[in-house]
């Protein structure tokens, strides 16, 4: 990532194809998933039974496959510039890890435990809100970098800010996860949990460090080549895997096909009262747009892939904390897209 800050024009690169019709991907892997699980349930009943140590060997294969490309973005060097944007790094840190898990827990309890209890499944309600909680606990490390590059964002102050995210949910996400959990009354499996963030942060981290340091030896342009031919396997690993979770889910989809929509709205509300939150913070404290941008979205997403293998790992294909995780992936490219449209477009207000 280069350190010179580029101007709106030059940094709002399209998105790819898979990025920019993420939502619809998905939704066909709703489909394609349930129909497979109808079809054939005897083979995906063997996939599911195929665990080491609580682990699902497939999924883990393909969360590894998913994520180590994000995470070989990731340049920890980055983080001697924290000191240089200290305003946008200390809001975005307030968002992600003061608020935005405790507003989700709180709003998780408000519309799965109260207002929609009566319209879900009674004995999947704790594991609904154990997912929203695990959706909103750790901040979006790869996808940030798009929103970033659409809003003219500064890429040194998302770089330094996604490296300080990686290094903090190493030790934070666990504790904040059970302290969540234990708070909404919700049984933690502590050792799966944190086999959980051995297995898809620390040694993920771990791991792509090194083959960042061995690819950039070739030089910056090499390092270019081998991310945009390994990248897209994120995209296939991350659809693969909703088929598969989908294909266990297809029952209790097809019995209440409004519960995408129910878990939906608290990870809506979240996202705009973080990215809103976020903004008007930056504002107040005199940051400059192109780091309140940024700050806001980083604010705002969610690093859903760790997400959707931990709820597998901590309560399994069937639970409803895996299918509440993967409507946050159903949502996610639509509502940060309108988030990136209003922080565009309010950027007179913004410096006036």
């Amino acid at each position: 990532m280069s350190a010179v800050i580029e101007s709106p024009r030059a940094s709002a690169a399209p998105m790819s194809v898979f990025e920019r019709y993420l939502t619809v991907w998905v939704f066909l892997c709703i489909v394609v998933g349930i129909a497979l699980g109808q079809l054939f349930p005897a083979v995906f009943q063997a996939v599911g039974r195929l665990e080491i140590a609580k682990v699902n060997i497939p999924v883990g294969v393909l969360i590894w496959v998913m994520i180590i490309p994000m995470l070989l973005r990731v340049d920890f060097a980055a983080l001697a510039q924290v000191k240089n944007h200290w305003r946008g790094i200390g809001v975005t840190l307030f968002i992600n890890w003061a608020v935005k898990p405790f507003s989700m827990a709180f709003l998780a309890w408000l519309f799965v435990r109260q207002v929609f209890a009566g319209h879900l499944p009674a004995d999947q309600l704790d594991s609904y809100v154990a997912g929203l909680i695990l959706l909103a606990a750790a901040p979006c490390t790869a996808m940030v970098f798009v929103w970033s590059r659409l809003t003219g964002g500064d890429p040194v102050f998302t770089l330094s800010q996604v490296a300080l995210n990686d290094a903090i949910m190493v030790f934070a996400f666990a504790p904040i996860v059970g302290l969540l959990l234990g708070l909404s009354a919700i049984t933690v499996p502590w050792d799966t949990l944190i086999t959980s963030v051995a297995l898809y942060i620390v040694l993920p981290v771990i791991f792509a460090q090194v083959l960042r340091k061995q690819l950039l030896k070739a030089g910056p342009a090499a390092f270019e080549r081998a991310m945009h031919r390994i990248g897209p396997w994120s995209i296939a690993a991350l659809l693969l895997t909703l088929v598969l979770l989908f294909a266990f889910q297809g029952e209790a989809i097809i019995r209440q096909p409004l519960v995408i929509a129910m878990l939906a709205v608290p990870i809506l509300i979240q996202v705009v009262l973080n990215s809103g939150l976020a903004y008007w913070l930056n504002r107040k404290l005199g940051e400059k747009h192109n780091i309140a941008c940024p700050s806001a979205l980083i604010g705002a997403s969610n690093f859903f892939e760790l997400a959707v293998a931990a709820a597998i790992s901590l309560f399994g294909f069937h639970s409803g904390a895996a299918l509440a995780t993967v409507v946050g992936v159903l949502i996610e490219v639509p509502i940060m897209l309108a988030v990136v449209k209003v922080v565009n477009s309010s950027r007179d207000w913004y410096e006036s």
